[in-house]
């Protein structure tokens, strides 16, 4: 996968997006969360969130770097399996920008 910064998390949403119409629980973790349900997927964003700060107030920077990368990671899974994309997110910071 090419990544290019920023658009690289545009295709880790189609990568996730193919994970959910295709591949089985066995094989993927990313099917294997949405198929335990938004409740799980919430949970596993909460943690996440927890451990970037956790990680931010007393470790280093590539410690930070992981836990953030964990964190968009569930973001995004909670976005798709919610029927919303990146750029629903996007066009929201943008607005409250103006």
């Amino acid at each position: 996968m090419s990544g290019g910064g920023i658009a690289f998390l545009a295709a880790l949403e189609r990568v996730i997006d193919s994970r959910l119409a295709g591949a089985s629980a066995e094989q993927s973790y990313t099917a294997r969360l949405a198929r335990e349900g938004i409740v799980k997927i919430a949970q596993k964003v909460g943690e996440e969130g927890v451990e970037l700060a956790l990680a931010a107030a007393a470790q280093d920077d590539a410690r930070v770097t992981s836990e953030a990368a964990d964190l968009l990671y569930h973001v995004i899974l909670l976005l798709r399996v919610r029927g919303l994309r990146l750029e629903d997110v996007a066009a929201e910071l943008e607005r409250r920008h103006r």
